[in-house]
């Protein structure tokens, strides 16, 4: 069962935002996923990111077929 995402209400500056969603849309991603993104990468960074995070789905277009779980290609050997 997934977990519910948290909502937040987050005021930038327009420059900002345009800049953001300027990067997001280089690197194929929502504005949204851009900033989760980047807070997840300073988490990271400073030695913050909680263990139990989930990992972010890759930039781009969702697969048309899910991709394995590692429980499952483990199955297969």
């Amino acid at each position: 069962m997934a977990t519910e995402r948290k909502k937040l209400l987050l005021r930038l500056d327009p420059a900002v935002h345009d800049a953001l969603a300027r990067w997001a849309g280089d690197e194929l991603r929502s504005t949204n996923a851009q900033i989760e993104y980047l807070l997840r990468k300073a988490l990271a960074d400073a030695g913050r990111l909680p263990g139990g995070v989930g990992r972010m789905r890759g930039p781009g277009r969702p697969s048309a077929t899910p991709e394995p779980s590692e429980s499952s290609e483990r199955e297969e050997e």
